[in-house]
């Protein structure tokens, strides 16, 4: 018989008095001697599925197996279940056991279980219900940033992991190579001679794929990639990875104002499609961690986002008397503390920031004609601070070259960037969306080492 996933079985009544089989993996075993009750698990849904094993026709050495942890196959009749919280349940007919766990080593019995503990346990904590509701809710968002791009027009495009470009112009950048660490070979002036590694050149894991998404835009119109990127800043916060998944469109032809229309629509559908195919994964992320957090996803679907400057936002965070940890002036990058006290307190509604001034923003960013500042945009949430970051990009190429100059980045690394200035420029805009940020806001977890099935931080590259 084939098997039925059980978010199937949950999700619909159709199914009632008829045979079914089901695979899964045990939560629990409990009974009597009169009968046995299996929680079972196959990761489809949160809900486990009641197994029922009549005792009269079992008997304690075929059910012997049956613990914790351990996979098995059921076949038998679903009926209705007169069990609290369940809807169904399954007369168990045949039983197949696929591997057993002992319980005196499976180290996920139940009990309650920390967030630290489970890091440590990475290999195995998507079977637990917690996880496994965060994953699916990854998964579910995954698919909506490529349904919304997608029905848009918006190509997909792939940008290169290895690179021989900074584009933050941070540095902070994993270094990619195949020479012997034992024995560099040097140039005649005694720095390490890469002509001799592989790409004859240093390169290095991508911090971002947005300078070669703009050359992308700058052809076929509407771009976005959606991809791994790397930092290797020594950020030991529950709000930083070493490896992280980015969403960065890019378009042509849009300005800072379309860039913001564009940014907030994508965060509302996003939440929007997690709300409605999620349900109940968010429901027990809710009831187990963060009791307040379906009513914050609904509260950025429900509200217009408020759009200021920088120079606003600094105004008011200065006039509010509150004594913030980090003190706020014109100048200074806005720490979360300053983002979340706009959001939450001041205008109790989502915000988005803009124009901020050119020091503290990266080089590409468009310049405004007051000289001081950019055509830079932050999206700012509740809980989370900075969402979504992006700007509209300097398409003079004189101004760009003059701020590359200004900072000293090297033109053997920029000359290809710069030919979109030269040939044919066009205003365009875009964006970056770290995608375990979006995954924490919308599943309420604290620590983004949950939102990332293998989490890669400083002195951690277990799993």
């Amino acid at each position: 018989m084939k098997r039925t996933k059980i978010s199937r079985i949950l999700g619909t009544a159709e199914l009632i008095g008829s045979d079914v089989c089901v695979k899964g993996w045990v939560r629990t075993r409990r009974g009597n001697k009169y009968v046995q009750f299996v929680a079972l698990n196959d990761g489809s849904s949160v809900k486990n599925l009641q197994i029922v094993f009549d005792m009269n026709k079992w008997n304690d050495e075929e059910l012997k197996a049956i613990t914790t942890g351990a996979s098995i196959g059921v076949t038998g009749k679903l009926v209705e279940s007169q069990g609290k919280d369940q809807t169904c349940e399954v007369q168990a007919e045949t039983l197949e056991i696929y591997g057993t766990a002992d319980p005196a080593e499976y180290p996920l019995q139940k009990k309650g279980h920390s967030l630290e503990f489970l890091r440590e346990k990475a290999h195995l904590r998507p079977r637990t219900n917690t996880f496994g509701a965060i994953l699916r809710v990854r998964s579910a968002l995954a698919y909506a940033i490529h349904k919304f791009f997608q029905e848009k027009g918006f190509v997909y495009l792939h940008t290169p992991l290895i690179t021989a470009s900074d584009c933050e112009g941070a540095g902070a950048m994993f270094q990619v190579t195949t020479l012997p660490l034992s024995n560099l070979p040097k140039t005649e002036t005694g720095e390490v001679d890469y002509s001799k590694d592989f790409f004859g050149k240093s390169t290095a894991l991508t911090v971002s794929g947005q300078l070669e998404g703009e050359l992308g835009a700058t052809a076929l119109g509407e771009i976005y990639t959606f991809g791994p990127t790397f930092r290797a800043e020594n950020s030991n916060t529950p709000r930083h990875l070493s490896e992280f998944w980015m969403i960065e469109p890019e378009m042509a032809f849009y300005d800072i104002s379309d860039n913001m229309d564009l940014a907030e629509e994508f965060v509302k559908y996003c939440i929007r499609y997690a709300l409605d195919h999620c349900r109940d994964d968010i429901e027990f992320l809710s009831e187990h961690f963060d009791p307040e957090l379906i009513d914050r996803l609904e509260f950025v679907l429900h509200n217009d986002f408020v759009r200021l400057t920088y120079t606003e936002g600094v105004k008011i965070l200065e006039e509010s008397g509150k004594k913030f940890e980090f003190p706020v002036h014109w100048g200074t990058d806005l720490q979360s503390e300053h983002e979340r006290y706009l959001v939450e307190q001041h205008f109790k509604k989502p915000v988005i920031l803009t124009d901020y001034p050119k020091e503290i923003k990266a080089f590409y960013m468009k310049q405004n004609e007051d000289g001081k500042t950019v055509r830079a945009m932050d999206v700012l949430f509740p809980n989370i601070g900075e969402i979504i970051g992006g700007s509209e990009r300097e398409a003079d190429y004189d101004k760009l070259y003059a701020r590359i100059q200004e900072l000293n980045i090297p033109m053997k690394d920029m000359w290809w960037y710069l030919d979109t200035r030269r040939f044919g420029t066009v205003p365009h805009s875009g964006f970056g969306l770290g995608f375990e940020r979006l995954v924490l806001f919308v599943t309420g977890m604290t620590n983004i080492r949950d939102v990332i099935p293998f989490p890669r931080t400083p002195n951690n590259a277990e799993f």
